[in-house]
């Protein structure tokens, strides 16, 4: 038994050194935050294992109204069902900017944060149009190579990366230890893993969803703003978050406490109701209470399909023409949504540990049943 467990623990070493030698010693953080804490992949509250920046609430908190109906219609038993089965933790419906529904599961409630995921994506993308409005960026066209000098003379603009139409070689895989996604999550040196890649096709031409065209984003409007002396989170916080009354403050995961780049392509630590801001704040084309925070343009652009072929997506947020509406949706891998369906004037947002399965449709199917329980609870309120 010695000699097994003396061999046993010889292979396990050679396996760690490997993982030094080789550079692949972030899958031991992975498998520390992830495999030991009793999970299989990333979570909605691993933030107590990242470093973080915060994202300061505003002094002058804007609470949602709550609508004369409030939390007086029933939910649908397909959307209890199903809830149950993903795992959802906060379900909230926002009909003519007040709150008419809302449910926590599990002890959390309006002020959890959990994790964004990639709906931090379409933050991110107001963040680049916010950039333009003030003139660190001259427009959508503008080359990447103008801060990132070994992208010249590939065409790649920062429109490019915001519609994920960049070319490069990223490699968007959840499942492989060794994969790009991997360690963009767990690695120190965000920035190095970013500045490695390549263009291998031709940036502007089709659409093809990959992260690592945020976080490139997010690292070009880091740049642009230097003038301001503001790191991407106080931007977020000044220039979002504070105006539209958040009424939490919110965490953004970094690489590691020397680099402190923010993890643009995912990560924003927050709750249903200041996620749903952005909703808010897109559907009323970048106006928010009478201040407009964004440029209507680049809002409208933002929530069109830039490519035909692709209608799926636009400049940072997903599109979807489900039940013959306009819907413009921000998205995490675990099932977080807001779902904004502006003729109806309602927002829906969902938080939890899963999703659905995937079928022939664009989204999961989970989705599809959020919206068309929204409706059916609605159709009570009348």
């Amino acid at each position: 038994m010695k000699k097994i467990i003396g061999w046993f623990l010889g292979i396990l070493l050679l396996g760690v050194a490997a993982l030094y030698i080789f550079d692949y010693s972030y899958i031991l953080k992975g498998i520390r935050v992830v495999y030991l804490t009793g999970h299989t992949t990333a979570f909605i509250d691993d933030f107590e294992y990242f470093e973080t920046e915060t994202i300061h609430a505003s002094p002058q908190a804007q609470p949602w109204p709550q609508h004369r109906k409030y939390n007086t219609i029933a939910p649908t038993s397909t959307l209890d069902s199903l809830n149950k089965e993903l795992g959802t933790i906060a379900f909230l419906l926002i009909k003519n900017d007040s709150i008419i529904y809302e449910k926590y599961a599990e002890g959390y409630g309006p002020d959890s944060e959990t994790n964004s995921f990639s709906m931090a994506k379409s933050i991110v993308s107001a963040m680049l149009g916010k950039a333009i409005q003030e003139g660190y960026i001259t427009g959508l066209d503008q080359p990447v190579a103008d801060f990132y000098p070994q992208f010249q003379n590939t065409g790649l603009t920062v429109g490019d990366l915001s519609s994920m139409a960049s070319g490069l070689n990223w490699d968007e895989s959840y499942q492989n230890p060794f994969g790009m996604t991997a360690r963009a999550y767990y690695d120190d040196n965000l920035a190095e893993t970013i500045l490695s890649l390549e263009i291998v096709g031709t940036p502007g031409k089709k659409f093809e969803y990959l992260s690592g065209n945020t976080q490139l984003l997010a690292m070009v409007i880091q740049k642009a703003i230097e003038p301001s002396s503001m790191d991407l989170a106080t931007y977020l916080s000044e220039k979002f978050w504070k105006p539209m009354g958040a009424h939490e403050s919110a965490l953004w995961q970094v690489d590691d406490p020397i680099h402190e780049l923010v993890k643009a392509y995912c990560c924003i630590g927050s709750n249903a109701r200041d996620f749903a801001r952005f909703g808010k704040l897109y559907k009323n084309f970048g106006k928010w209470n009478g201040q407009q925070l964004l440029d209507s343009s680049f809002v409208a652009k933002s929530i069109t399909p830039r490519f035909e072929e692709s209608p799926e997506y636009g400049y940072g947020f997903w599109l979807s023409n489900y039940r013959e509406k306009e819907i413009f949706v921000m998205r995490g891998i675990l099932g977080q949504y807001v779902i904004t369906i502006p003729e109806d004037d309602l927002i829906i947002v969902r938080l939890g540990h899963n999703r659905g399965k995937k079928g022939e449709r664009p989204f999961t199917n989970d989705f599809y049943y959020y919206i068309d329980a929204a409706y059916q609870m609605l159709s009570q309120e009348i």
